[in-house]
């Protein structure tokens, strides 16, 4: 998912697909532990997107807040 997808999410809409990304990323992590699996660069990638759904969530409500205190 690209940045630009993740922008025009609303905060609820990030907040859900982080719970869905973060268990998605347990489950590859506990899958790879396991027995390798086919392509580990999707933890990375998983990973990724997981760090790039909380920044967004953190700008959003940085920018609330900024909204609120004017």
């Amino acid at each position: 998912m690209k940045n630009s997808e993740l922008r025009g999410l609303s905060l609820e809409e990030l907040k859900n697909k982080l719970t869905v990304e973060k268990e998605n990323y347990s489950k590859l992590k506990f899958a790879h532990s396991i027995t390798p699996i086919e392509n580990p660069m999707k933890i990375r990638e998983n990973r990724k997107l997981v760090s790039r759904i909380q920044t967004e969530i953190r700008a959003k409500e940085l920018n609330q807040s900024a909204d609120a205190n004017k």
